[in-house]
């Protein structure tokens, strides 16, 4: 049995933050019933790359999960959608500020349909909070979070990651706050709600910086550090002989280093003995070894003479570089999938692994409204006749196969 099997989640979720929540809990075996606003859906369903009106973002984001299109404009849909609260364990929702409040459909209105049921709202800046009224995306998040501060060229200005990682980190830190939710209802028997912020999600990161400042009393102001770490060296990008590289040399692994590149002189010498030391003189210390890494015929080398001498190190790859290496392909970090539109197309894949749930799941994202009939019928019990007549009055919505 697959570990979410039995779990039914109500997806009220559109772009990224809220659908990477229910695209996990999908690879588990959970019943995801994604309930799209007609007559579009999701929006991410327009983002590109697309072909023939279908997005690889979208398709991505929603594998395993079955499409119900309702028009929550009339009172028929709302109705449905009250039904299949009642017949859920966990609805999640990412919509802007106040919507789920205007549609009757905030955690006190669920708790009166099912007592026992799972709410997670994402959004950027919490639910409950001061910012409440702010809309926001994950640059936003990034931003007031203070990872831009901290990303980037010293010199120059603050700098977004190169991916969505608010959206995703915040989907990620819902997932495992839903598990855990759960896992106190199987103890309980209490639903909750649960108010994720992606500010917040993003806050969390942080490592140094605050401790870091509090500690010497503002003397230490936390800033962008560019290819190296401020306050350890040497701990960064190196310029290698066929690539960029990181090495990450804590003190314990300082004296390997030396060794690695015999020169048991630097381990001793005043300047770089210390941890203080070397990061003081980092601007000397690491022309010297990215002068020894250029004795080397190439990257593949350096790695394996650093692993010989324990010393942590990686080469700098490109997502699409990743594709092909053999760790991403032993692991089953890079998806190959075969979309029914799109055809074969390359993903991340499900980065958990589980020894009670070895397997992968073969899922297919849904078109809009795919699934109307199959979820009233099963879900709710309803006939077809009377599924034709929602459809008819526009009550469902859905595009073509």
């Amino acid at each position: 049995m697959l570990m979410l099997s039995g779990i039914r989640v109500l997806d009220f979720t559109q772009y990224l933050a809220g659908p990477t929540v229910t695209r996990l809990m999908a690879e588990m075996g959970a019943e995801v019933i994604k309930v799209e606003l007609a007559p579009g859906g999701d929006p991410s369903r327009l983002l590109p790359i697309a072909a023939e009106g279908r997005s690889g973002y979208f398709v991505q984001q929603n594998r395993g999960k079955r499409s119900l299109c309702l028009d929550l404009r009339q009172p028929e849909a709302d109705a449905v959608v009250r039904e299949l609260v009642a017949a859920a364990d966990v609805v999640v929702e990412n919509f802007g500020p106040g919507v789920m409040d205007k549609r009757r459909l905030a955690y006190a209105d669920l708790k009166a349909l099912k007592s026992d049921i799972i709410m997670a709202s994402l959004s950027a800046f919490g639910r409950e909070s001061p910012l409440s009224h702010k809309t926001g995306f994950d640059w936003a998040a990034q931003a007031f979070a203070g990872l831009m501060h901290m990303t980037g060229d010293p010199d120059g200005p603050p700098m977004p990651m190169g991916f969505a990682v608010a959206d995703v980190g915040t989907g990620v830190h819902a997932f495992s706050a839903i598990g855990y939710a759960l896992f106190h209802r199987g103890r309980t028997g209490e639903g909750q709600w649960l108010d994720l912020s992606m500010v917040d999600c993003m806050f969390h990161l942080q490592d140094l910086a605050l401790q870091g400042h509090s500690l010497t009393r503002g003397e230490w102001q936390p800033t962008r550090m560019g290819n190296h770490h401020s306050k350890i060296c040497p701990f960064g990008v190196f310029k290698g002989p066929s690539g960029y590289l990181v090495i990450l040399a804590l003190q314990l692994q300082w004296k390997n280093l030396c060794a690695a590149m015999q020169r048991p002189d630097l381990e001793h010498d005043p300047r770089y003995a210390a941890a203080d030391a070397r990061a003081r003189h980092q601007r000397e210390l690491i022309p010297v070894i990215e002068a020894w890494l250029a004795t080397f015929p190439g990257n593949d080398a350096v790695f394996a003479h650093l692993e010989q001498h324990r010393v942590p190190s990686a080469p700098v790859l490109s997502p699409v570089e990743a594709i092909e290496h053999p760790y991403f392909k032993a692991r089953g970090t890079v998806q190959h999938i075969d979309d029914p539109v799109l055809g074969p197309m390359v993903i991340p894949g499900f980065p958990l692994r589980f020894s009670a749930q070895p397997e992968r799941l073969d899922l297919v994202a849904p078109t809009l409204g795919q699934h109307n009939a199959e979820v009233l019928a099963e879900v709710l019990g309803y006939d077809q006749a009377r599924i034709d007549a929602l459809g008819a009055r526009g009550v469902l919505a859905s595009a073509p196969r």
